[in-house]
């Protein structure tokens, strides 16, 4: 039996009217926690187009209050939060100061806030792209250091880990790397601020999906970042775009080779013995597959989660068989 937990983003799934549904729907599917879409509440679609809602506007306590529902929901379909997604943008490049202070002091620290309510222990932040701008991934760094160091004594005190996550950025129609894509870079910092602190308030997302578009080497990068890793954004795409559709759904070429380096996935987490979650970033797949197939639709996510923890777990469990990577 597989011990890994697989999970899935309640965005697509759950709704504020009756979350109780969303989450049983999940739990129904053979999934046993969720990857909480509280950048849902502030889109990045809308951050982009520089409109800012008034949500986080809210006092904490009243941000409780509207999410009692939900928690409560959680604990009645049986299931567990394990990660959250901060809003993001969380900084704009070229946008008015009030918006970006806004972001970064008042939706941020109220996502931590939102985040230790349901008791979740990780939340996943964007790192700033600001390479073009400054001239540099270092002084690129130094901004986001500079945000994560406004709220590591927060983290520390609600005993949340704060994952940065290798993100993408576009010149023109040409994607290339954006923030947190070195994986020694990503160690050294990471083991900086945790060692500043005594406590583990940062940590690593890694993102199969924007690996892929870079064409970051899977096994290599996850093996140096070893126990620094927490959490996983679980998604596949044809190399070009971030579609963010089911694993094993690309292929490269008419002799069905994934598009998406799954082998060294598992290789990789296998050779750190991961024991976090294997949670699917695959909300699109939701609105794209017809209403009356969702619950079909998660249950094969469910599958193919099962799949990776059979794999990642083959040679670590005495008696298992050899696995095929």
């Amino acid at each position: 039996m597989n011990t890994l937990s697989v999970g899935v983003q309640s965005k697509n799934i759950v709704f504020d009217k009756y979350p109780i549904e969303g989450f049983e729907m999940i739990k129904h599917a053979g999934l046993s926690c969720c990857d909480f879409s509280l950048n849902s509440y502030l889109t990045n679609t809308s951050l982009y187009s520089m409109e800012i809602n008034d949500f986080f506007s809210q006092s904490v306590e009243k941000l409780k209050h509207f999410f009692t529902p939900h928690k409560e929901a959680v604990e009645t379909a049986g299931i567990y939060i394990n990660q959250m997604h901060m809003p993001y943008p969380i900084y704009i490049p070229g946008a008015a100061m009030g918006i970006n202070d806004y972001l970064m002091h008042t939706v941020a620290p109220k996502s931590m806030e939102i985040c230790a309510f349901f008791g979740c222990p990780y939340i996943v932040v964007h790192g700033f792209k600001l390479t073009r701008e400054l001239g540099s991934e270092a002084a690129e760094w130094e901004q986001t250091e500079s945000f994560l160091e406004s709220l590591a004594p927060l983290a520390k005190k609600l005993s949340i880990t704060i994952c940065v996550e290798n993100i993408y950025t576009s010149i023109g129609s040409h994607i290339i790397e954006g923030p947190c894509c070195d994986a020694r870079k990503a160690v050294e910092r990471i083991d900086r601020m945790n060692e500043r602190y005594g406590a583990e308030v940062l940590g690593f997302c890694f993102d199969t999906g924007h690996a892929n578009l870079i064409g970051l080497d899977f096994e290599d990068f996850i093996t140096i970042l070893g126990n620094r890793l927490k959490v996983l954004h679980i998604h596949d795409n044809d190399g070009v775009n971030d579609l963010h559709q089911i694993p094993f759904t690309f292929t490269q070429n008419r002799e069905n080779e994934s598009s998406t380096d799954w082998a060294g996935f598992i290789r990789g987490l296998r050779a750190i013995q991961f024991n976090g979650v294997l949670s699917f970033e695959t909300a699109p797949v939701l609105s794209s597959f017809p209403e009356i197939m969702k619950q079909d639709v998660l249950r094969f996510i469910a599958q193919i989660g099962s799949y990776f923890a059979g794999e990642i777990e083959s040679d670590l469990i005495p008696g298992s068989e050899n696995s095929s990577f």
